[in-house]
Order: structure tokens, then sequence, then C-alpha cells
């Protein structure tokens, strides 16, 4: 081959190579772009904008709630993260599983709530007497002589000397014998003076009834004339000497309390009940009544009083509860613990206590609507008992309501109404490895 053939092979050699190095440029040039772009996504329409925390108020522009937290955008196509309705709470069933959500169905109930208080047993006043002397005089004999000492009706308390009841003694047996003699006078006797006798007579036996004398003494007073030194005077009920003021031989004056007694087959609870549940406590209805020295024992009684007084220092009320006391068990002074029943008659629609979630200024229940779907509803509450709570407003009969987890699931929600609260992220800078490359060389 001579020499001007190998220089065109050659030159043809060099041609073909530089055309494929440019064609590979070109080529590389070009397909970047090709392979990272995408069609752009289709803009998002706006429906409204919904309450972060959950609740039944929309917007169809953007603003805060109270608390200056941002509405939530609601897409059109946010077909898994929106609930069907603007106030509503979607979790998938994973989640409500994982939180271990339990509902119940609200129900008609009658609320029998029970209010509990400490008080102590006191004697019935309408049961307890004093025995006062309504003259002067002297203790001669004491037939009771100890405080505490039971006694029956009738029976001997004590004996006293007074010389007025000797007086009115004499005056009231020479009054009789006048009567007896103008009696016996006939018609000789002028009427007048037999009138004014027998209005003597009659006064000083007032005045001995009106001093406490038996009847049995006055009687033998006026028919044998014979006057007693001393005068019994005797218990008026059955019960306990819970006073005594009696020494033997001492001197008491008119009006003086010499014994008190008291009939105990009745006796008083006085409990404080609490100024937030006063409002409860009817008179008439019944109360249990718990003693420390009867662990095993009820006893049963009824609310007859409610004191319109409160104890600023416990801020309490005082009611009291009328208890019977057979076989006097129950002692004055006694603590005592009480059960007091109150609450309406008629059934109400009731949710259990936990179903409520109290925010402070509203009251919310969490109703279930379906798979995975809670709807939070603003309820008006009413009477309440230990477990079950009425509800006036906002709940109807046969609803299920979340009695469980509700405040993790009232979490979630105003966990994802903080986060839309942020805004929309900024847009992420492409990735560089994505965005064409320009070359400056060659």
């Amino acid at each position: 081959m001579n020499s001007k053939a190998i220089m065109a092979v050659v030159t043809a050699i060099g041609i073909a190579g530089g055309l494929g190095y440019w064609g590979g440029q070109r080529s590389h040039l070009s397909v970047a772009p090709v392979a990272t772009a995408e069609s752009p996504e289709p803009a998002k329409k706006i429906l409204f904008y919904r309450n972060p925390m959950g609740l039944a108020d929309t917007s169809p522009v953007p603003k805060k709630d109270s608390m200056g937290m941002d509405y939530i955008a609601v897409f059109d196509n946010e077909k898994d993260e929106a609930p069907t309705a603007t106030n509503q709470i979607k979790i998938s069933t994973e989640k409500v599983q994982k939180l271990g959500v339990r509902t119940e169905l609200a129900g008609l109930r009658s609320l029998d709530r029970t209010v509990r208080a400490a008080g102590r047993i006191e004697p019935d006043e309408r049961r307890t007497y004093a025995i006062s002397p309504k003259f002067e005089g002297y203790i001669e004999r004491l037939h009771i002589n100890a405080t505490g000492q039971a006694v029956a009706k009738g029976q001997p308390l004590f004996e006293v000397y007074s010389p007025e009841l000797i007086s009115a003694q004499h005056e009231y047996q020479i009054a009789m014998q006048g009567v007896r003699s103008l009696r016996n006078a006939g018609g000789d006797a002028d009427s007048e003076a037999r009138s004014g006798m027998q209005q003597l007579a009659d006064s000083s036996l007032l005045r001995l009834r009106n001093w406490d004398v038996s009847e049995g003494q006055i009687k033998t007073l006026g028919e044998t004339g014979e006057s007693k030194r001393t005068l019994t005077f005797r218990s008026p009920v059955n019960g306990i000497v819970t006073e005594k003021k009696a020494l033997q031989g001492m001197r008491f004056m008119p009006g003086e309390a010499l014994y008190q007694i008291a009939d105990l087959s009745a006796v008083w609870v006085v409990a404080d009940v609490f100024e937030q549940d006063i409002g409860l406590v009817k008179v008439g209805a019944g109360a249990t009544v718990k003693i420390n020295a009867y662990p095993d024992k009820l006893f049963k009684g009824t609310i007859s009083y409610v004191y319109p007084v409160l104890k600023a220092e416990t801020r309490t009320i005082p009611v009291r509860v009328e208890l019977a006391n057979p076989g006097q068990l129950l002692k004055p002074g006694m603590f005592a613990e009480l059960e007091l029943s109150v609450g309406p008659s008629t059934k109400v629609v009731t949710v259990p206590t936990s179903a409520v979630i109290d925010s402070g200024t509203r009251r919310i229940v969490l109703v279930q609507l379906g798979e995975g779907r809670f709807e939070p509803r603003e309820v008006t509450l009413g009477a309440r008992s230990d477990s079950y709570i009425a509800v006036t407003q906002g709940v109807k009969e046969g609803e299920a309501v979340v009695v469980s987890a509700n405040f993790l699931i009232d979490a979630e929600s105003n966990l994802r109404a903080a986060i839309g609260g942020f805004g929309q992220p900024a847009k992420t800078q492409p990735d560089a490895a994505a965005m064409p490359t320009a070359h400056s060389g060659h």
C-alpha cells in the first residue's frame, strides 16, 4: 500500500472517532433531563379549613382558633386522611387496637348516688327532760346519785324539804276544812262565804299542782288533812341520767336544774355534709349508719332536718338523721359514718363518667360512628352517680361512646392539628444528582 492510501485510512479513522465523541457528548446532555423530568402534579383543590381541635367548626378561608392554632386545610383528594365529615376523627383500625379503645352504649338509668359524711350520735333533744323545782328548798335524800344511771318512768329521784311547800299545804288544808264546815252548816251559811272559801281552796290546790305535787299527795292532804314534810320528785320517762347537780343536803333555788334525763330509745345522728353535696340531700330520704363499735351492723334512719347554717371552717352543713335505738346500743358521743341515698327516681340518658373529657370550659364525648371513625360532641351534663353521669343534650340513647383511651384519641387529633398548625412545609430543593449537568469544556 502506498503512502497516500495509508494517509487516507488514518484520516477516515480520525474523523469517525471525532464524530463518535461529539455524538456521545450530545447524547449525554440530552438524556439526563428526559430521565428526570416528571409531569407536573395536578394542583390540590382546598375544600375548606377545619378546626384543629376536631370540633364542629369549619371556615372557607384560613383562620386561627382561640388558642392561636391555624385551621387545617382539607383537600378534595385526601381520601385517606380527611374524615367523611368535618368534625370527625379518623384513626386506622390497627391504631384503635393499639390504643385499647373501648366503647359502651348510652342508656337509660336511674342515678342512685350515695353521699358519704361523718357524724356523731346525739340525744334527741325532744326526749330530754330537766328536773327543776319551782320553789326554794333543800335536798334531804337522793334516790339516784350517779350520772349515767338508768331510771324508769315514775322512779323516785330525790326528796326535798321546803318551808314554802309546808305553808302551801297548810293553806290548802285550812281552805278545805272551811269548805267542809260551810257545807255542813247548810242554809245557815252565807252563800258568799261559801263561794269565797271555795275560791281559796281552788287557788291553794292550783298552787300545789304548779309546784308538781302529785295528785295522790294532794288527795291525801285534802281528805285526811295530813301534810308531808318532804316532796318526792320522780322521773318523767324511761331514760338515762345525763346530768346531775343535786347533792345531799344542798339548797336549791326556783328553776335550778338538778337532774337531766334523756330518753335514748331514739337518737339523732348529726352529720357534716360538704357544701357541694348539700343540694342533693332531701328531707325524708333514707340513710344508712355505720358505727365502728358494731362493724357487722347497719342502722337505718331518715333525714329529718337540714340545718340552715354553714360551718365556714369546714365548708359543711349539719344534717340530722333520726334513728331508732333498740337495746340502746347507740351511745351519745359515738362517731358514725353515714351514707345518704340521693338522686332522681326517673330514668335519664347516662354515660360512664370516664366518657366525658372536661376541658374546663366545655365537656366533650367521643361518639363512635363506624370502624375507626369518631365524632367529638359537646354535651350538657346533669346529675351524676359514682359511675355514671346524666347527659341532657349531645348524646342519644343507644349511641356508642368511648369510655377508655378517649384521651389518647383526643391527643391524636390534637397532635395532627398541631402539626398542621405549623403551616405547609417548605419545598425541598431538587436533588443535585437529578439536575442537568453542564460542562464548561469540550
